[in-house]
């Protein structure tokens, strides 16, 4: 048995959710160098030409990327074998945020009712957090700060089995020109397929943090998420809506199992910038 202390927990977190504040995570900024490279329209490449040297100011001068600072999204995959020590782990996961966004002078964007007081916590807690429980005695830490102004672009589709492949592409490209130049594109677009409703909402939360430069595993998957990507990339919608080849830089999808009666799909829009940070602990 493994003992961890979650004060441990709380470190970590509290550097993730500064960090990614401030800086892109190298596979977003590799694929965001890429397609300024291949935008042939002047007014996008402007865009991400601009886009790359807010990058830079906000690294150099320790400025957040954008206004909007995220809500804290925390998953944590801990090893079985694993004892935490010293405290509750959850209030040490919200505590961690907590001195990220009041340490790092980040806009507080929760609160705590969502329909009658919608009073600011003051604190961007609580966090949204996520366990998983798997074999060994290692603790699997990825912290991301989902802004809002893509998190209200997304949707999710009870499918029909019978709709196929083909559904699940129509409903990911009518995501995608619904959200237009509301989710601040270039976009990375993560999707969910299977489980039940609220798992494939899940999954395509999970997708967004998925390595850029990675491919999925199975096949025929990887080719829809190709496929996808062409075809978003053709909407002509463009970076920040300016028109242009570049509406999102990656399309990332992952599934699960489901019922027999059923076929759940959710996208999850992130703009641009798509923080995130995993640690090993």
């Amino acid at each position: 048995m493994r003992e961890i202390e979650v004060k441990k927990i709380q470190e970590i977190v509290r550097d993730c959710c500064s960090g990614i504040a401030f800086e892109y995570p190298d596979d977003v900024m590799t694929k965001l160098v890429t397609y300024a490279e291949k935008e042939d329209k002047p007014r996008a490449k402007q865009a991400l030409e601009l886009l790359m040297e807010n990058v830079e100011l906000a690294k150099t001068k320790r400025l957040p990327i954008c206004q909007d600072t995220g809500m804290a999204v925390v998953w944590l995959s801990i090893g079985q074998d694993v004892h935490f020590i010293g405290g509750s782990l959850k209030e040490a996961v919200n505590k961690g945020v907590e001195e990220a966004y009041q340490g790092s002078y980040l806009r507080n964007s929760v609160v705590s009712d969502p329909v009658f007081e919608r009073r600011n916590t003051l604190t961007n807690t609580p966090a949204v957090i996520y366990t998983e429980i798997v074999e060994g005695d290692q603790v699997v830490i990825e912290c991301a700060a989902k802004g809002f102004g893509s998190e209200n672009c997304s949707r999710i589709k009870m499918c029909k089995p019978a709709e196929g492949v083909e559904g699940v592409r129509d409903f990911i490209l009518e995501t995608v020109k619904l959200a237009g130049p509301n989710a601040c594109p270039p976009m990375v677009v993560g999707v969910g397929v299977g489980g039940t409703m609220d798992y494939a909402a899940y999954l395509a939360k999970r997708a967004l943090c998925r390595p850029l430069d990675s491919e999925n595993e199975n096949e025929q998957y990887r080719q829809l998420e190709r496929e996808c990507l062409e075809q978003i990339n053709q909407l002509n919608i463009g970076p920040m809506g300016l028109k242009g080849r570049t509406t999102a830089l990656k399309v990332n999808i992952e599934w699960f199992p489901t019922h027999i009666a059923g076929m759940p799909i959710a996208v999850n829009i992130n703009c641009h910038v798509t923080r995130h940070k995993k640690v090993v602990l």
